[in-house]
Order: structure tokens, then sequence, then C-alpha cells
């Protein structure tokens, strides 16, 4: 586990902000390349194919929530400025979830870059942040910025923290990735996707344009990816995420009952997001929704034609720079792609 938490180290350092991951990308492309894995960049996806690239097909997005400056010493939160604030189901950001993120971040250490290179412009500290009604997103302040031009991304200052038993930074999804590269290491020969603007709602999009540019279909699409609950708590009581569907689209794969299979044969403790949805949803009276996913909003789109299913880090602390999982996840998240990819 040294060498996966050496990547994992190393990537939460770099800044990957939502519709900026280019330098992200590139030190990806890097490591991977070192590993005589051959690497394609496309429009929001890089590719990654070992010496058996049809073994296996598994994503994870490798943005991360951050700030872009949207005028003098004014920004915006990245996923939500206005090319970003409506989905192709034309759904507006919620006031609750607006409000929820604007206490958030005061007081957070910030880092200004440039989007292609990633070359560091300064460090800054958010000063305060507030609703604007009128633009539906969050305006921020940050001290020693003013200099800084449109365009510009801004990344949280992160660092990993290991401490009884836990793992911690803004790791949504950046756990995902390091674990995709430790896997090459150990000798995955398949395919990985490293998707861009999923905190967006985009990454599908890209996703779904590389299966129709070479004309592929499969039904063992499996989407990396962290889940969040309340408490740690609940998070102690599973190792990992399971789903039958999302609000989107049923999952219909073969690899449903492969990693279920694993999951009992290794006494790996799980349950199924949608079932505890549901069952949350009886309880309180309140209608909410099963959740969005890129795997769902792929297989919707693509008529079923690409199937798969999702494997999920349970985690508390969603969307911060303090978003926390345990160990015990991260080794049987690792033990289940290890049985299903290079044992069989």
């Amino acid at each position: 586990m040294e060498l996966f938490y050496d990547i994992l180290k190393q990537l939460v350092r770099i800044p990957s902000v939502v519709g900026a991951e280019h330098p992200f990308f590139m030190f990806i492309k890097r490591e991977l390349e070192e590993l005589d894995i051959r690497v394609e960049y496309f429009d929001g996806v890089l590719v990654a194919k070992g010496k058996e690239p049809e073994s296996g097909f598994i994503s994870a997005h490798a943005d991360r929530h951050g700030l872009i400056c949207t005028g003098h010493n004014e920004f915006q939160y990245a996923a939500f400025v206005a090319k970003n604030q409506v989905d192709l189901n034309g759904i507006l950001n919620s006031d609750e979830l607006l409000d929820n993120l604007t206490d958030r971040f005061v007081g957070e250490k910030v880092q200004a870059y440039q989007p292609y290179s990633g070359t560091y412009l300064g460090l800054g500290v958010i000063k305060e942040a507030f609703l604007c009604q009128r633009r539906n997103n969050i305006i921020f302040t940050i001290d020693d910025f003013e200099h800084l031009m449109p365009g510009i991304p801004i990344a949280f200052m992160d660092r990993l923290e290991l401490k009884n038993g836990f793992v911690s930074a803004q790791i949504d999804n950046v756990v995902s990735i390091a674990l995709l590269i430790y896997l090459y290491h150990l000798g995955y020969q398949g395919s990985a996707f490293f998707t861009a603007s999923e905190e967006a709602g985009k990454s599908w999009r890209f996703l779904l344009e590389w299966f129709r540019r070479f004309d592929y279909r499969t039904d063992e699409l499996l989407v990396l990816d962290t889940s969040p609950y309340d408490s740690l708590e609940m998070i102690n009581a599973i190792d990992v995420v399971f789903r039958q569907r999302d609000a989107a689209a049923v999952f219909k794969s073969p690899l449903k009952a492969k990693i279920k299979k694993i999951a009992i044969e290794e006494k790996i403790k799980y349950h199924y997001k949608d079932a505890y949805l549901k069952n949350r949803m009886l309880q309180t009276g309140m209608k909410t929704s099963l959740g969005s996913t890129e795997l769902g909003k792929i297989i919707k789109a693509s008529k079923g034609e690409i199937q798969g299913t999702t494997l999920q880090f349970p985690t508390i602390g969603y969307h911060t720079v303090n978003e926390m999982t345990s160990e015990s996840s991260i080794k049987a998240i690792i033990k289940i792609l290890t049985k299903l990819y290079l044992q069989s």
C-alpha cells in the first residue's frame, strides 16, 4: 500500500479544477507512459490502454471542485459558472445546494494556476463567500488575487492526511485516479478512462463520444467514484458502495454479480446506495432523488448500448478539502479490482 499512498500524495497536490484539468491529465499521462502504457488524449477524456485493452473498461473523473476568476477580484464556483449552470435536462443549480456551499470554504487557502501549463500564479485565502441570486452562483473574494485575469482557475490547497485508519483530502475523485494508476503498476492491461468536468455534469458526454468514435459497445463499464454519507458511524459500517441503478437508468451488467461475489468471498462489507436512499425516503416520508452518476447518464443516452456498474468509496465531508474515507475501504476496492482483472 505504500506505493498507492505515494501516488495519492502526489496527485492531491496537483490542481485539477473542473474545466481546467489539462495539467493533471499531463501528470497522469507521464506516469502511465513510464509504465509502457499507451495514452491517448481526446476532448474531455484521457484514455489509457494496456496490452489487452478490451480486457477491462474502468472510468474515473479527474476534475475536482475549485473556483474560476470571472472579473476583477471576483471568483465563482467553477462547476456553476454560466456555461455550466444548466445540463441537458434543463436543471438549474438549486438554492439549497448553493446555500450549503457559501460557508464551507471561507478561510481556506487556494492557489491560482495557468489552465494549460499548470504554472503556479500565487497563493491566497478565501475571505468571504455569498450567494448572488441574480447569477445563481456563489461569489468569492480572495485576498492577494487582485492581479488575476478572468479565466484563471483557483484550486484549493490540498494535502493528504492519514490518521486513525482514515484518509482525508479533497479525495473526490483523486482517490480513484490514484487507484487506477496503482492498478497499472500491479499489472492491469485493460483500458482506463480519465474524464473531465464530471462536477459540471459533462463528463458522460466525453466518455460516450469516445465509445461512439470507435463504434465500441460494452456491458462491463466500471465507474469508480466516492459516495457521500452523513456520519463516521455510517462509513465505518460499510467498506464499499454498490448500486442497482440511479435516477437516470437501471444498471444491467454481469459485473454486478461478479463484484458482489468477490465481496462475499472476501467478507467485504457492502450495501446498495439506491436501496439505502429508498429506505430513507420511506422512513422520513420525504421524496428525494436516487442520485445522479456518470454511468446512468451514459446508459440513458446510449439507449443501453453501453452498460456497466459503479464501485464507490463511502465518504463524509463530501465536496470539501477534508472529505474522508477509510483505509479499509481503499483496501477492499483494491481487493475487488485485483480479483476482477488480475486473477481471472
